[in-house]
Formats: C-alpha cells, structure tokens, sequence
C-alpha cells in the first residue's frame, strides 16, 4: 500500500516511524562530460528515521578496505564503484519493503534508476528493486502541503535559508562536478551526509508544524495553527471539560431521579 499525500504520510510516519529511511547520493556530473555514458555513483547516504542512525557507502571508504591507493582510484573506479553499489542493494534487501524518502530521485539521470543502471552496466546483476509506491518524494510532500511555491528555486537551497541556513558540508551541483575532478570524494561524502541531515531535520519540523516556508494563504496558516501545539492542549483541555460536564448533568439527573 503506497502514500498518496502528505496528510497520509504524516499520519504513517506518527504511527510508523521504524518504517522510514531517508536516501540521498553524490554522483559525477549529470551533464554529458563524463568518460561514460551515464555519470558515476560517488556515495550514497541512508538514515533511519527513527533512530536517527545512519549507514553510508563511500568511494574513499570502499577504495581504503580494498587497499587501493588515492593515486589508484581512478584507474579502479568500476571495480570500486560496483563494490560501493552491492553493499548498498545488500542493505536494502531487507528492507525493500519499507518507505524510502528521497529528493527528486525519479528518473534514470538522477534517481533510483540511476543506481540500478549503473550497478548493472558495471556487472552486477542482483539489484534490489525498491517498488516504486515505496518511493516518497520529499520535495513533493512539501508541495502538497503548502503549495509549489514553498520555496524559491532551487528549492532545496532556499528551504536550507529558511530553516537555518546552508550547512558548511553542502555542494552545489557545480560545486560536486569540480569535487569529482579534484578527486574530493570525502568532500562529496560529506555534503550527501548533510543534506540527509537535512532531510530528516524537513521531516520533524513537518511532524511538529515548524518547518518554514515561503507560502502564504489563509488556509495553510489554518493548517498551521489547528496542528500547533496551543491548539492541541485547547482541544484535551476542551474534552477534558466535556467529560466533567457531561459527568456533572448525569449526577443532577440522578440526584433528581431520587
């Protein structure tokens, strides 16, 4: 059973928070300046949402267990490569199941489909597939909630602005293609780490009402306010008095009764 909206992945996600992880990953350049056709996988970072724990799977850290050398990376990169990409699809084997949260992961250049591409032009040929309905798209939910115009473009760095600001770790895209060129696989590294950092800290500011956005309206400040936490204490306080009251009446009436 997928989420359609956000109001049903906010209600899962209090109900479920075990069921959630939230994906991002460090390519090569999107464009066509690559040696191959599609551009390499340089990391991939994956936090669990309820733990807050996160695993991550690396170019610096795949190349170190395999004892090559900085000097060698680039001559190895397909081996490296493919051995980044099975120990990520050994991790979500288990896990196919639960719910992904992403950036704008949709298509065969920057997405899910990115990763089983490349994982099967290297050699690999056990891929686990996460079914599409499990894939939730971050910015998306924020849209439904609050319109298309939560944020300026690009989204993702002016929602940054708006709540906090850019961590120091984040690249731009340009930023990441002259990263890839220097051989700064652990400065890509880090800038996938913060903006899953990121991710989560989106998702309880959803949870709790205090994400800002650039949205305006009367109904999403109703939104807003009713999923406050002042509204919530008025609304147990409100019931809390219905009860007394309705208790109240039942004793009048059996005190009249005798």
């Amino acid at each position: 059973m997928g989420i359609n909206n956000s109001k049903e992945f906010l209600k899962e996600l209090k109900a479920h928070p075990e069921n959630f992880y939230i994906i991002h990953y460090s390519c090569q350049n999107l464009n066509d300046d690559n040696e191959g056709l599609s551009p390499r996988i340089t990391s991939i970072a994956v936090s669990h949402f309820s733990t807050e724990q996160t695993v991550s799977f690396s170019t610096h850290s795949v190349a170190e267990e395999m004892h090559i050398s900085r000097g060698n990376v680039r001559e190895r990169f397909d081996d490296i490569e493919r051995e980044l990409l099975k120990s990520f699809y050994s991790f979500v084997r288990d896990r196919r199941d639960k719910y992904w949260v992403h950036w704008n992961m949709r298509n065969l250049t920057y997405g899910f489909e990115h990763l089983e591409h490349r994982y099967r032009a290297l050699g690999g040929q056990d891929a686990t597939i996460i079914p599409v309905e499990r894939r939730l798209n971050l910015n998306d939910l924020i849209a439904d909630r609050f319109g298309s115009g939560y944020a300026k473009h690009p989204k993702l760095s002016s929602l940054m602005e708006l709540n906090g600001g850019i961590h120091r770790h984040v690249l731009t895209g340009a930023d990441e293609v002259q990263a890839f060129q220097n051989n700064e696989f652990i400065r890509m590294h880090g800038s996938t780490l913060a903006k899953v950092g990121f991710f989560h800290s989106v998702i309880r500011k959803l949870l709790s009402g205090n994400l800002r956005t650039a949205s305006r309206g009367y109904g999403i400040a109703l939104d807003r306010l009713f999923e406050s936490r002042w509204a919530k204490t008025v609304g147990l306080l409100g019931t809390l008095l219905g009860v007394g009251t309705g208790i109240w009446q039942t004793y009048l009436w059996f005190a009249g009764a005798v």
